[in-house]
């Protein structure tokens, strides 16, 4: 096991104590791991991540549940059109997308630049979220007929098949804006919907590669136990200055992704 494999197991335990510790953001990092120091080609890398954020949101739902902070009936309805959206985008979007877009000069943007791309472009929205200061708003919300809820899910689920994240930056606002919970219950429903979306998504991508189930289970294992390390030091940390420095780091990321995919 060459040095690279060692620092990205090593990550996993990072990814998993971030997710512990600031309830989101960690599972972004997956990817790159796993494409930069693992070697995987981004098809590969965004399949198992799913796998990846999948269980390690699991664990991370029964912490909250323990803590009665999941509206599990407000997270499987808003789940529903997302995991549909997540498995079609893996099991039929995602082969089909063709291998070269275009060429211009010596620059070639392929299938697998194009993932890494988006992904870097989600990357900056996950770090402005993260860093920005928001004042939770006092008050209910008006509810939203569940039409519009279903292609938000439907469009939400899209993008996180394509980049094989979490995507909670991205569900819990839209369950405080439009579901009308709290934002301490937000994050913790929000890891139900993550749960069902990439799990079941990743059952779309089996039909189409070569599962390392022996690497995959050790890399979620690492991270699983980094989230129960990271949920036991949140007592004790300011969740609120983590996250911003986390969103810096992340920002930092994105920029690099997109200097190695572009240069």
């Amino acid at each position: 096991m060459d040095t690279l494999y060692i620092i990205g197991f090593i990550g996993a335990l990072f990814v998993g104590f971030v997710l512990g510790l600031i309830g989101g953001g960690g599972s972004i990092l997956t990817v790159p791991i796993l494409v930069y120091l693992m070697g995987f080609n981004p098809i590969i890398a965004t399949a198992y991540s799913l796998f990846i954020v999948g269980s390690s949101s699991l664990v991370g739902t029964l912490q909250k549940h323990k803590k009665k902070l999941v509206d599990f009936k407000t997270g499987l309805i808003f789940s529903f059109p997302s995991f549909i959206a997540v498995y079609l985008t893996r099991r039929y979007l995602v082969p089909a997308l063709p291998d070269l877009f275009f060429e211009w000069n010596n620059f070639s943007l392929t299938k697998e630049v194009a993932i890494m791309l988006f992904f870097a472009i989600i990357m900056l929205l996950s770090s402005i979220s993260m860093i920005r200061t928001r004042k939770e708003v006092e008050g209910p919300h008006q509810s939203q007929p569940y039409y519009r809820t279903f292609i938000q899910g439907l469009v939400i689920g899209t993008v996180t098949g394509l980049i094989g994240a979490g995507g909670g930056f991205l569900y819990v606002p839209a369950l405080v804006l439009w579901a009308n919970l709290p934002m301490k219950k937000a994050v913790g429903t929000s890891l139900v919907i993550i749960t069902l979306n990439s799990l079941i998504g990743f059952t779309g991508d089996i039909q189409n590669i070569d599962v390392d189930w022996l690497f995959l289970l050790m890399f979620s294992g690492l991270t699983i136990i980094g989230i129960i390390i990271g949920g036991y030091a949140s007592k004790y940390v300011s969740n609120k200055s983590l996250k911003r420095g986390f969103g810096f780091f992340t920002l930092i990321m994105a920029c690099y992704i997109m200097y190695m995919e572009l240069t």
